[in-house]
């Protein structure tokens, strides 16, 4: 495993491409309503980053994924196609951007309810969003990266819901994917020490019911619980500081 200690130079660059995709993010919410088709919101994305932004939506075309962003809605655990069914009310939907701006990723995504929300549905969003901000919290240089896999777990686990086990978060920078990877469960104490220059993405996956998942035959991307109940996630790009950590996709007004 070679994980990248990033030189202020590329930290710069990250920070402006988690800035752009934290702004996709807060563009797309008042687009999400009862009626709206995830292509839709493809297509509002795509304009603005590559229009607006003057960016690249790394998702498109990679290893042949087909749309700009993922779109993942209800017992879709991660890496959902947008299509042409429109979002009702009830739903919850995950919106994963990354963009690509002077060669460097900055990669977020964010849940947001349609219509009418629903309180179990509410219960597990917030917590899901806990894990993310717990594991968050633990960064710094010296700490492992067992630390944040293992507060996740255990923060999930009390609650009565399970973790995605075969999907993680990732180093990132020039590359979408990087050492190391980052597990949402595990054991304190163990695992890679973390260093000041690192950025990785954490990004909890947490499921209402068992854990398992199923990965869809037809189109080799869409990710869905095996019982068919929902999943709601979180992801933010950080950055190791020397005392701490930087969110480099922090949302305005967001506190950790």
């Amino acid at each position: 495993m070679t994980i990248k200690i990033k030189t202020p130079e590329e930290i710069e660059k990250m920070r402006v491409a988690g800035r752009m995709a934290a702004e996709v993010l807060e563009m797309i919410e008042p687009h999400i309503q009862v009626g709206v088709t995830t292509n839709e919101l493809n297509q509002i994305c795509h304009d603005y980053i590559v229009n607006e932004q003057d960016a690249i939506p790394a998702p498109l075309n990679y290893h042949g994924f087909p749309k700009s962003i993922c779109t993942s809605v209800n017992q879709i655990v991660c890496h959902g196609i947008p299509n042409d069914k429109p979002l009702k009310s009830g739903d919850i939907i995950n919106v994963d951007i990354t963009v690509i701006k002077d060669g460097y990723h900055g990669d977020t995504s964010k849940m947001f309810f349609v219509g009418k929300e629903q309180p179990h549905a509410r219960r597990l969003v917030d917590i899901t969003l806990e894990c993310l901000y717990k594991g968050i919290r633990l960064v710094k240089p010296g700490a492992r990266l067992g630390d944040i896999g293992a507060v996740i777990q255990q923060h999930a686990e009390q609650n009565h819901y399970s973790v995605v086990r075969e999907y993680c978060g990732h180093g990132i920078g020039a590359e979408f994917h990087e050492d190391p990877q980052v597990l949402h469960y595990g054991k304190a104490g163990t695992g890679a020490e973390l260093q000041e220059g690192m950025i990785f993405t954490i990004e909890p996956m947490i499921n209402a019911g068992k854990r398992h998942v199923k990965l869809n035959k037809h189109d080799g991307w869409t990710v869905e619980t095996t019982d068919r109940r929902l999943s709601a996630q979180w992801e933010h790009t950080i950055l190791v500081t020397a005392d701490g950590y930087e969110v480099l996709t922090l949302r305005e007004g967001e506190k950790i």
